[in-house]
């Protein structure tokens, strides 16, 4: 049968959806991704480092923010230069405050509790210290995955006898995956995820979740990681009173070292 030359009748509008898609198909490719929505959970905190800068803490609300971590330390040597005045400060202004140690894999546990041991006061209004754990192509090899667990084990097992407190991993989806899935069963995970909810291997629980590294906060100059907790109001209470914490003022002068 013979071809007709003419257009059909729906050739435009087959135009104009081609043109569509790849408008969209555009938008994805070249524009960046918005973060994952955390809009669902009203518990919300974030964490800061010397990278921040200079933070105006007054200009943040304890209400609209109802924990923050700040970076104390890093490996067996490295002190963040603004722990200890963002520690003084936002316990000042009345947030609960809590600790992380960014843990190197090429350098033992014991070193780094002690790094921490000597940064991070022992506050029983404190939340409880995190062990940042990521993974680190330059010092993966450093020990076998046995024996990377086990001066991981060490360092939780220091700061759970220190602190009397529970400590937290923050975790990359790729080092839970590839070395703690299955392991630490019993120790509260904050997750960094910002493609979607988290998402670990075998599904565990987790408590924390990092959505977004560039929050913007009134008062804060720079970029910001914004988390959540995994519950409602009533459940963050609960993880308070597990923790022998309360919802506190701002402390007095002698009351905040």
């Amino acid at each position: 049968m013979k071809k007709s030359s003419a257009l059909p009748a729906y050739a435009p509008a087959l135009g104009a959806a081609g043109l569509a898609m790849i408008a969209v198909l555009a938008y994805l490719l070249i524009m960046p991704h918005r973060p994952a929505s955390a809009k669902e959970y009203p518990v919300k905190g974030f964490d800061v480092s010397h990278h921040q800068k200079d933070i105006q803490w007054r200009k943040i609300s304890p209400e609209k923010f109802q924990f923050v971590y700040l970076k104390a330390t890093e490996g067996g040597d490295f002190k963040d230069t603004k722990f200890q005045e963002n520690w003084l400060n936002a316990r000042e202004q009345g947030f609960l405050v809590g600790a992380y140690h960014f843990y190197r894999l090429c350098r033992d546990g014991k070193i780094q509790a002690q790094n921490f041991i000597d940064s991070v006061p022992n506050k029983t209004d404190a939340l409880p210290p995190a062990i940042d754990l990521e993974y680190d192509s330059k010092c993966i090899n450093t020990y076998s995955k046995e024996q990377m667990l086990q001066e991981i084990q060490y360092m939780h097992d220091r700061l759970y006898r220190h602190y009397g407190k529970q400590p937290i991993f923050y975790v990359s989806k790729t080092f839970y995956n590839i070395v703690l899935a299955g392991e630490f069963k019993d120790t509260p995970l904050w997750v960094r995820e910002y493609k979607g909810k988290p998402d670990l291997k075998n599904q565990p629980e987790w408590h924390f979740w990092q959505h977004t590294s560039q929050g913007q906060i009134s008062g804060i100059s720079t970029a910001v990681d914004l988390n959540v907790f995994n519950g409602s109001a009533q459940d963050w209470q609960a993880f308070l009173l597990k923790n022998g914490l309360y919802p506190h003022k701002p402390l007095n002068k002698s009351a905040q070292k």
